[in-house]
């Protein structure tokens, strides 16, 4: 047996444990979200009964690798080496593709990309059989592959995402009219009820979707619930319905926070159960075609074997199970996933993570349209008695989750019915699809779109959307040109590709660092907890970090132009955006973190505003300093004269003079020389109004170009602008710490 093949068996197993790493950080949102947006219990409380549904659900997976072995290709038709080569290149893509939604925070389907990047592996695979073969030609392509599976996905991406929209309006509607935000009394009436239907939905979607052919649950089992379902589910209501009465009554058990914590357990089995298949079907996979081909001594051997049933060898399980759990507890990527769908489906509005788009402000035109028509059509009386179900909590009443129990029992209930009944219908699913769908159909339901929040939050989920099609898209490419490659290319295609992706594996996770970096400055004001000293403190620290940056990129750049450094003006404009955008997003903060004041609200709320204003000009003028000098280099203009070098030079001195004054008095909080401040501006000012005098005079002599002398003038009308600004802000800052001692 030639080495490639040991080689590429262990580059399989390294992969199995990436796809298990990138796979559970993207299907986690499936099943901590409800539980994690409602806070339900602490943080390790949540992750400890997920950890347990998943290593059970591993445990008694069986049955989980024919989509892999025969499910979209006929294993007949290859050879040992051709299905080594397609099962490489389908994990390549897999881990490549799902580590790439990973690092921006975008759920999708791991089932959709497995099986796509086996339809591009198995394609690319018998392609290079029909070229090499004169007796075939592309119309024998059919006899390859089993393309079914793979369009019965495509179409239930379409049908699962308008279902789950829809039935999770609904229901959230219909439930929130019930209870409403106030829920507690008419709960404490007809809670038991309710739960036991969601008890009922979730029961049967473990017993459907994540026991099934398993041998804890018989085919014999099976069979007398679908022929008598709906005595079962009637017989489950009335006793989860009791038992839910009881713990309520008897107990005093909040017995909504026992369905959220049931229903993460359930989807966390099924998680397993199910989808460990996407993760290490492949790379198992390969490994017994690597032990068929290994005792038959003939690597050119065709492998119909695959579709032998499969015997599930419990050590992989257990270990596959194993670092599931682990990467679970660790991943921040799988944190970052999670934060898309809560930030989207979250009751209040705040900072929104995504724009604005043709199609969302058309969207959100079109429901104000139909909400015109609405008014105009139902009677007032009743608008008035439903407006009255959906009155939001005050901030005083609120617990800091993103949204209620109600409404997180709400997507895990109806999650799992649409779930539990596409799959005894036999119909292909998507976890994600439905999971997410219903979640935001449910935050419509209950009003969490507002007019403030609808047109972004619109964008998010088109994006989702969008990136749930380009998935199947871009796991079909990414399989078929790697396997391509690995065909013709043999061993050094094998070292070659798998240390490419090794790099971008490498790459996605600093590219996940920086933007991770980037979401905890904003974090602070949308924490709901933080309180009037911890807002105090965080602006403090906000304020002094950015006049340091502002300080280190102003002088930088003014070295960029003086020595015409591309690279380093390229990066100065690159850091002055950020800086302008995070000035921005604090706008968006504003009326979040002035809430927090509380007490001090009416007295400091105006200088809170003056200084997000100011630090917001500030870095718009350092923008406006930074890309014309980039322009200026990169168009290869003429650089500075000695004499303009000079005089920026005396300025930046001064600037810099200003400025560690500033920062030594916003980090100490000792603003006893801010008149000195302000007569070291007066000063530079002077300096500037002379700068231009002398640059005027250059003009008139045809000292110097035209194109440097507006660069010159700008660069000392942003500067004043700039640190004009900086005083106010430092004055502003003064008065908004003041008001709070």
């Amino acid at each position: 047996m030639d080495s490639i093949f040991t080689i590429i068996v262990v580059i399989l197993m390294a992969l199995a444990v990436s796809g298990l790493m990138v796979g559970v950080a993207n299907d986690a949102v499936n099943f901590l979200n409800s539980a994690l947006g409602s806070k339900v219990a602490p943080r390790y409380v949540i992750m400890t009964v997920a950890s347990v549904g998943i290593l059970i659900g591993a445990i008694t997976s069986s049955g989980m690798m024919e989509v892999a072995r025969s499910g979209v290709f006929y294993p007949e038709m290859f050879t040992f080496r051709d299905i080594m080569m397609l099962f490489l290149g389908v994990m390549f893509a897999n881990v490549i593709l799902l580590d790439l939604f990973n690092t921006f925070g975008l759920p999708t389907s791991t089932t959709v990309s497995l099986v796509f990047g086996l339809l591009g592996a198995a394609i690319a695979v018998a392609t290079v059989k029909i070229s090499a073969n004169d007796a075939l030609d592309m119309s024998d392509l059919a006899q390859f592959i089993n393309s079914g599976k793979a369009m019965a996905i495509i179409s239930a991406i379409l049908v699962s995402v308008v279902i789950a929209f829809t039935c999770g309006s609904i229901v959230m509607y219909i439930t929130r009219v019930i209870f409403t935000f106030r829920y507690h009394k008419v709960f404490g009436r007809i809670g038991a009820l309710w739960c036991g239907i969601a008890f009922s939905a979730i029961a049967y979607f473990a017993v459907f979707k994540g026991l099934k052919s398993t041998p804890l649950i018989s085919a014999e089992t099976l069979d007398f619930i679908n022929a008598h379902i709906w005595i079962v589910l009637l017989c489950m209501w009335a006793g989860w319905s009791l038992l839910m009465a009881l713990l309520q009554h008897l107990f005093k058990v909040n017995i909504l926070k026992i369905t959220v914590l049931a229903g993460t357990f359930s989807l966390a089995l099924a998680f397993a159960g199910n989808d460990l298949v996407n993760f290490i079907g492949v790379p198992i996979a390969g490994y017994d075609s690597y032990k068929i081909a290994l005792a038959s001594g003939n690597p050119d051997m065709l492998m119909g074997e695959l579709n032998n049933p499969v015997v599930a060898n419990i050590g992989f399980l257990i270990l596959a199970g194993v670092i599931m759990v682990v990467t679970l507890w660790t991943s921040k990527k799988a944190k970052s996933v999670s934060d898309t769908e809560i930030n989207l489906a979250k009751q209040d509005e705040g900072v929104e993570r995504f724009g604005s788009t043709l199609m969302s402000r058309s969207l959100v035109r079109l429901a104000l349209s139909a909400n015109k028509t609405y008014e105009a059509v139902v009677p007032e009386s009743l608008q008035r008695a439903l407006n009255k179900r959906f009155i939001p909590l005050r901030a005083s009443e609120k617990d800091g989750a993103p949204f209620d129990l109600i409404r997180a029992t709400v997507n895990l209930t109806v999650a799992s019915l649409l779930i539990s009944m596409a799959t005894s219908l036999k119909l292909p699913l998507s976890t994600t699809y439905v999971t997410f769908m219903v979640a935001m159909g449910s935050s419509l339901a209950d009003r969490a779109w507002g007019r403030e929040s609808a047109v972004y939050r619109i964008t998010g989920v088109l994006a989702v959307i969008s990136g749930w099609f380009l998935t199947a898209l871009i796991a079909f490419v990414i399989a078929f040109v790697v396997s391509i490659a690995l065909m013709y290319g043999g061993t050094i295609a094998v070292l070659a590709i798998a240390a490419l992706c090794a790099f971008l594996l490498i790459q996605s996770s600093v590219l996940h660092k920086k933007r991770e970096t980037k979401a905890s400055r904003r974090e602070g004001s949308d924490r709901a907890d933080e309180g009037a000293d911890e807002v105090i403190h965080r602006c403090m620290t906000e304020v002094s970090e950015t006049m340091e940056e502002a300080t280190k990129i102003y002088k930088e750049t003014l070295i960029g132009v003086f020595n015409e450094d591309r690279k380093l003006l390229k990066k100065m404009v690159k850091e002055s955006n950020d800086l302008f955008y995070q000035a921005r997003e604090r706008k968006y903060e504003m009326m979040p973190t002035l809430h927090k004041l509380q007490d001090n609200y009416i007295n400091t709320g105006h200088y809170y505003v003056q200084v997000v204003d100011y630090i917001s000009e500030v870095t718009k003028a350092l923008v406006h300093i930074t890309r014309p000098c980039f322009d200026h280099i990169d168009n290869n203009h003429e650089g500075m004269t000695k004499e303009q070098v000079e005089d920026l030079m005396k300025i930046n001195n001064e600037v810099a003079y200003i400025y560690d004054k500033i920062v030594q008095m916003l980090k100490s909080n000792d603003y006893t020389e801010i008149e000195q401040v302000l007569r070291l501006r007066d000063s530079l000012f002077e300096s500037i109004a002379q700068a231009v005098k002398n640059q005027l005079k250059r003009i008139k002599n045809k000292a110097t170009s035209t194109k440097s002398s507006m660069l010159y003038l700008n660069i000392l009308n942003e500067t004043k602008t700039m640190v004009l600004q900086s005083r106010n802000l430092l004055k502003s800052q003064k008065y908004f710490i003041e008001e709070q001692e």
